[in-house]
């Protein structure tokens, strides 16, 4: 019936369903006789896709996290009890009004003011390489103003999730507060390990630990003022002053270590963590010009103070003396500051994008271990692109290049390196109709060394094994090919499709010996290959009351390096479930993680399982439910070089009961809210230390 409705309604307006514009920041409905007549919840357009939350899907929410759980869009992954939200394994750049955002921002968003979520499962050349862009479009109060507040913590562990926003209005102003605390203190690890290292003459050593228990810290706290002036479809100024505090991140393991030459009862200690400050600054104007011309300009600078430590103690037990006794300090003191400006030209069927931006680090680490030797490295990045987007009957075409300039140096030493690397992307389109769409794309996307890559300093890992950076790593490429179907049929929707992956110079762990010390620096390798098939249904089982949403991936790689090649195939995906009515919602959730190879390693993330059951009533919202229900936690590794082979898990108390208790208030009327067209890259760079 609804399909039937939309037909109808595009008759009588004369616009067919492909050529439709953008949909503006209030509904998609038309009003006829008195008649509304409502638009499919999900809109495949040439760029992105459009869901509409529904009625059902907002009374049953109370933060904007859980209405996009609800919204059960395929392929994404949404576990709200952790606030983690991914897509095919891999990261999602989060927007709020198009201006980059976290996800507990997200969570702090009133569904009722969210007009249309836009999935961009291929970002243009604007998004600078993200890998998924999630925009929430969000009306905000012209007057008064919203409160919202949540408390999550576990029944049995030292761990939960807690946050305020505040918002106040009065014309085209707003002013926010939002403070998040979330808290992990002390819980239980295990660590299971063995490794056989394998030297030039071929003879070789294993190492086996036992675990005898271990804890993991992991609390941290942000806080967000900021100032918005919003004149809609005129000018925009947006103001932010950020505090992110990383208390403690901590993880201590404790072993009982076993070597194949006969030594055994090794008293094994490995700690490692983190700790330190993060002032943030962004201001973003942009301008409207007549003949549908617009300039932004974002500007946004971050400082960190921080340090990171490793301490690797081995002992026989009874004894005074210490058979390694490894301590790494590094203290930082880095900034950033990164400016973009973007001009952006509409017509009817066609939209021009070009911009500029620039990135500017300076990184300053102290190593206390080596005597308080300082370290400097100097980086700076310059972005160039242009993208135009043409719609062509039944189909869309957009194609841009971008150009990047990299640069970077330590001072103490003078090495480093600087090269242009080109960026092209396209995307063709072919709409059959509202309901059906091809969608082929090209994307290409540069990675930058980082500091840990990059710093010569030497930091010891082991009895065997130290870490030293290659200041001579090149600026590495990617490059994606994709093929998708979109699909709405009644009760059901998604897609299938394949993915081509290649990085022809990935920068990569590189594993040699130097005596009797194996080293791993870094190398531009010769390249990962990868071949993605996947599905991503949507079902209705019962319409408004029993949403079912799949996602399977079936991944084939190759990793070519120095002295190597290897391949890893696996399966990986999520199912997820929700059950509405009355006021209550019942969710479920399990997710496979995907299995990745880079270098002579293989990785793997969470294995998760979760139940909640909520319930609402008026402003108030009770949950109760148990993270990790059937299963058992394990994220891990598998490292495969012919000098070192290992296989580590590591397993946390991670079955938890818990509840949740929210409160929202708001009051005002509603006007349109900003819409932020760019964000500059503004990311501080920050040392790692040793630890296997």
């Amino acid at each position: 019936m609804k399909f039937l409705s939309l037909a109808v309604s595009l008759m009588v307006s004369g616009v067919p369903a492909m050529a439709q514009t953008e949909a503006n920041d209030t509904t998609l409905t038309h009003e006829l006789q008195e008649i509304t007549i409502q638009a499919p919840k999900v809109i495949h357009k040439a760029d992105m896709d459009l869901f509409i939350p529904s009625q059902s899907a907002v009374e049953n929410s109370k933060n904007g996290l859980q209405l996009l759980n609800n919204l059960m869009i395929p392929s994404l992954s949404v576990t709200e009890a952790l606030g983690s939200i991914q897509a095919a394994g891999q990261s999602v750049q989060i927007r709020i009004n198009g201006r980059v955002s976290s996800v507990d921002q997200v969570r702090s968003l009133l569904p009722e003011t969210i007009k249309r979520v836009e999935w961009i499962a291929n970002p243009g050349l604007r998004y600078n390489g993200a890998n998924y862009v999630l925009n929430f479009i969000v009306a905000n109060p012209e007057t008064g103003g919203s409160l919202m507040t949540n408390a999550m913590p576990a029944l049995n562990q030292a761990w939960g999730n807690y946050f305020a926003d505040i918002k106040l209005n009065n014309g085209y102003s707003q002013f926010e507060l939002w403070g998040k605390f979330k808290l992990t203190n002390k819980m239980k690890t295990h660590r299971d390990y063995k490794e056989t290292f394998t030297y030039p003459d071929g003879t070789s050593l294993t190492r086996t630990e036992t675990s005898r228990g271990g804890s993991m810290d992991n609390s941290m706290g942000n806080f967000i003022a900021s100032y918005s002036y919003i004149k809609p479809d005129t000018t925009t100024l947006m103001v932010d002053l950020s505090y992110f505090n990383m208390f403690s991140d901590k993880f201590r393991y404790e072993g009982l270590l076993s070597l194949s030459n006969g030594l055994d009862d090794i008293l094994l200690t490995d700690t490692h963590g983190d700790l330190g400050e993060k002032p943030t600054l962004s201001v973003y104007f942009e301008q409207h010009f007549a003949n549908k011309q617009m300039l932004v300009v974002d500007f946004s600078s971050s400082l960190l103070f921080g340090k990171t430590y490793s301490d690797y103690v081995e002992q026989l037990p009874g004894s005074l003396d210490y058979l390694n006794d490894i301590h790494t300090m590094i203290k930082d003191r880095n900034q950033v500051y990164g400016i973009e400006t973007n001009y952006i030209k509409n017509w009817s069927k066609s939209r021009l994008t070009a911009g500029a931006s620039y990135t500017a680090n300076r990184n300053r680490s102290v190593y206390e271990n080596l005597g308080g030797a300082v370290f400097h490295q100097r980086q700076d990045k310059v972005y160039f692109f242009a993208e135009y987007f043409q719609r062509l009957n039944k189909f869309t075409i957009t194609a841009g290049m971008g150009a990047q300039y990299t640069d970077f140096m330590f001072k103490e030493t003078g090495q480093g390196s600087n090269s242009w690397n080109v960026r092209p992307q396209a995307t063709v389109t072919y709409g059959i109709n509202q309901n059906h769409q091809f969608k082929l794309s090209f994307e290409s996307w540069q990675s930058t060394p980082s500091l840990a890559e990059t710093n010569i300093a030497p930091q010891q890992l082991d009895g065997f094994q130290w870490r030293i950076g290659n200041p001579n790593l090149k600026t590495s490429n990617s490059y994606m090919l994709t093929l998708r179907y979109n699909f709405n049929v009644p009760r059901v929707s998604g897609m299938f499709g394949i993915r081509a992956f290649t990085s022809p110079n990935a920068i990569t762990p590189l594993l040699y010996w130097d005596d009797n010390k194996l080293i791993t620096t870094y190398e531009n390798s010769n390249g990962l290959k990868n071949l993605s098939f996947f599905i991503a249904p949507q079902i209705e089982v019962i319409p408004k009351w029993f949403v079912l949403n799949c996602y399977l991936q079936y991944r084939m790689e190759r990793m070519n390096g120095t002295g190597y090649k290897l391949h890893n195939n696996n399966w990986s995906g999520n199912i997820t479930f929700g059950v509405m009515h009355w006021g209550f919602v019942l969710s479920g959730q399990y997710v496979r993680a995907q299995h990745d190879l880079w270098g002579e390693k293989i990785s793997w993330g969470e294995n998760i399982s979760v139940i909640d059951l909520s319930y609402n009533w008026q402003k108030w919202q009770f949950s109760a439910g148990v993270i990790l229900p059937f299963g058992t936690y394990d994220q891990g590794s598998k490292m495969l070089s012919k000098w070192n082979t290992n296989e580590q898990h590591m397993r946390l108390d991670m079955r938890m009961p818990y509840i949740s208790v929210s409160y929202n208030l708001q009051w005002g009327h509603q006007k349109r809210g900003a819409r932020k067209q760019v964000t500059a890259d503004a990311n501080v760079d920050s040392s790692t230390a040793g630890g296997r």
